[in-house]
């Protein structure tokens, strides 16, 4: 198991950038590929970005693409998102996860451990 918890979430206003972090501890995290998800209220949670266990793959939500960046710093454990040019709709709870494999998890079912979520507001 892998216990993960995110940081980096706020209030900003449209058009701002974000950070978010994810730290991880427990079994051996590069081994395993991660993502970010999120929920909005009234919605299902959805794959935002996901990466490899080495980083040399990502995958992206079309929503999201060419504005957010995931990427992953095995040596200190953590993975990122760059979230650039916010907009109203990308308001929710951000939550990064942990995969049973090496390789990108495009399912929720992919993934074994959670974080506890960090909400990022974006105001119009």
């Amino acid at each position: 198991q892998v216990q993960l918890r995110e940081s980096g979430g706020g209030l900003v206003q449209a058009g701002a950038s974000l950070r978010l972090s994810c730290a991880a501890s427990g079994r051996t995290f590069s081994l395993y590929g991660m993502g970010w998800f999120r929920q909005a209220p009234g919605k299902q949670r959805e794959l935002v970005a996901a990466i490899n266990f080495a980083g040399e793959s990502t995958y992206y939500a079309d929503s999201v693409k060419g504005r957010f960046t995931i990427s992953r710093d095995n040596a200190k454990n953590t993975i990122y998102l760059q979230m650039n040019s916010l907009k109203p709709d990308d308001t929710a709870i951000f939550y990064c996860a942990a995969t049973k494999y090496r390789s990108i998890g495009y399912k929720i079912e992919d993934y074994a451990d959670w974080g506890q979520g960090t909400q990022v507001t974006v105001s119009s």
